[in-house]
């Protein structure tokens, strides 16, 4: 049975450097004189300081999302003439909705207008949206759109930098790792592209409060989060099979008890005053065909391709875009076989996954399956992979082929109006290389799951540091699986070694 140390006790903090720590960066660095040198006094080390590392990762944070408001500039009048939100590549949800909602005539959500999200983004929308319309009656010479989605990009931001400052305090001693986030493009492109940073920013709280084992509260904000958009539940799952692994049931269970109290009481008030409005989030996601860029797309092309041009004849990807039941039963089915796999593999891993690698792997799993991929579902996925694999240059990679799919997202959009702008062709290359790039990301995390030696967050920490309560001895029942797989390669298990020949001198050093 494998054992594992339960706390990082009395072990001095010292902060990785991507530049010796990242092959990636190891090499571009050699462009300003390689590494800093093992003797050089490094500017975290003088007291007295203001810039550490921490700091300058908050301010690039704010950087990024201030050049990202910019960057959005062209559309906050509303006034999308000539497609002028997909040429600049400035359109957001939050400021289409406001209108499409009826937010603008001052409609509360769910009561007077079925809203189409979660009940606590539909919420969020009202509180912000409601305050704006009535303020707008009084003076009518403010653009309300404007007005509402300024309000939203304040707090959104706000969110984005509360979850940059929660990956910095889940990782100490590797701060650089957050600077994956602070200067991604995608948070530039997309954070104000709809409110996922409202779901983001509460699972983000929930892991850090898991970490610090505070399980119950950890749960809270994992249902809110949930009851904002789905996915933040999602994350329950592998704090099950951690737990089973290292015999801390009784954490998650009121983990778990705690999100489906959080999630049932704000979702009850609009659940029994409002049934009908409460059902359409789910209606309408369980009867949305196959949507822009997703595998079912990618396939539904090339039945298109492949077919033999015969009346009546159709591949196997347009038989589900005409049956969208069959659909559904297929991606939920693919999603759950993925799920028993990230399980089994939590299970039979020579060491206990970090609960940040499987929580990446079961999201990239429920985006690679669904049938709706929306360009800013990548924020998803971010704070995830910084927290699973702090590489840049895989992640990088998968940045590139994100912002392609963005531009020929948008190309798509432009030439839906009827006048083709790129090739269908272009656009489901761009789908295609955007779904390659996050299979080879989970595939990298699987294989540092498998060999834990690879992991870099491991060479920092001696066990999980989001961890919490999971972080002891493996239950015994584990070296019995992995005995069973022919998987156990502990000390215990290996052949004892032969005996030196009579005459063979052995020299102990």
């Amino acid at each position: 049975m494998s054992t594992q140390p339960s706390e990082d006790i009395d072990r001095p903090d010292k902060p990785s450097a991507p530049a010796t720590s990242d092959g990636f960066v190891r090499g571009i660095s050699e462009a300003i004189g390689g590494p800093l040198g093992s003797h050089a006094v490094r500017p975290e080390a003088k007291t007295g300081r203001f810039w550490s590392a921490s700091r300058i990762i908050i301010a690039l944070t704010c950087l990024t999302l201030a050049f990202s408001w910019v960057q959005k500039s062209p559309c906050q009048s509303g006034d999308w003439q000539q497609n002028v939100q997909y040429t600049r590549f400035c359109y957001t949800d939050v400021l289409a909705l406001y209108y499409a909602e009826h937010l603008n005539e001052g409609a509360v959500p769910y009561k007077d207008w079925p809203v189409e999200y979660p009940v606590v983004t539909g919420y969020f929308m009202g509180a912000l949206g409601l305050p704006v319309h009535a303020y707008g009656q009084d003076h009518p010479e403010i653009n309300q759109g404007t007005w509402f989605y300024n309000i939203n990009a304040i707090i959104l931001s706000i969110l984005a930098v509360a979850t940059a400052a929660i990956l910095l305090a889940l990782r100490r001693r590797r701060p650089w790792d957050v600077a994956i986030f602070a200067l991604s493009p995608i948070i530039f492109f997309t954070a104000t592209v709809n409110w996922d940073f409202l779901a983001i920013g509460l699972a983000a709280i929930g892991l850090w409060l898991w970490a610090k084992k505070h399980p119950a509260w950890a749960g809270v904000f994992l249902g809110l989060g949930g009851a904002a958009k789905l996915w933040p539940l999602f994350i329950l799952g592998p704090l099950l099979v951690l737990a089973m692994r290292s015999k801390t049931m009784r954490s998650w269970t009121a983990a778990m008890a705690t999100a489906v109290v959080a999630w049932a009481v704000v979702n009850f008030p609009v659940f029994y005053w409002y049934h009908e409005s409460w059902l359409k989030f789910f209606q309408l996601n369980s009867d949305r065909p196959i949507d822009w860029g997703t595998l079912w797309y990618i396939g539904r092309y090339l039945d298109g391709k492949w077919a033999s041009g015969a009346e009546g004849d159709q591949g196997p990807f347009q038989w589900l875009s005409n049956h969208v039941p069959s659909l559904n039963l297929l991606s939920y089915a693919l999603f759950g076989l993925a799920c028993v796999g990230i399980g089994l593999l939590a299970w039979l891993a020579p060491r206990r996954p970090r609960v940040s690698q499987l929580a990446f792997l079961v999201v990239a799993a429920f985006l690679i399956t669904s049938k709706v991929w929306s360009q800013q579902y990548v924020l998803w996925l971010l704070p995830l992979i910084v927290l699973a694999r702090p590489r840049w240059g895989a992640i990088l990679a998968w940045t590139v082929a994100e912002f392609g799919y963005f531009t020929a997202f948008y190309a798509e959009l432009m030439g839906a109006g009827g006048k083709p702008v790129i090739p269908e062709g272009t656009f489901v290359l761009a789908s295609s290389l955007r779904l390659i790039t996050v299979a080879v990301l989970c595939g990298l995390v699987v294989r540092e799951i498998w060999k834990p030696e690879l992991d870099a967050v491991r060479q920092s920490y001696d066990d999980d540091p989001d961890g919490g309560p999971l972080n002891r001895p493996d239950a015994a029942w584990v070296a019995g699986l992995r005995r069973r797989f022919r998987l156990d390669r502990s000390p215990a298990a290996a052949p004892a070694p032969l005996d030196p020949p009579p005459n063979e001198i052995v020299v102990k050093v």
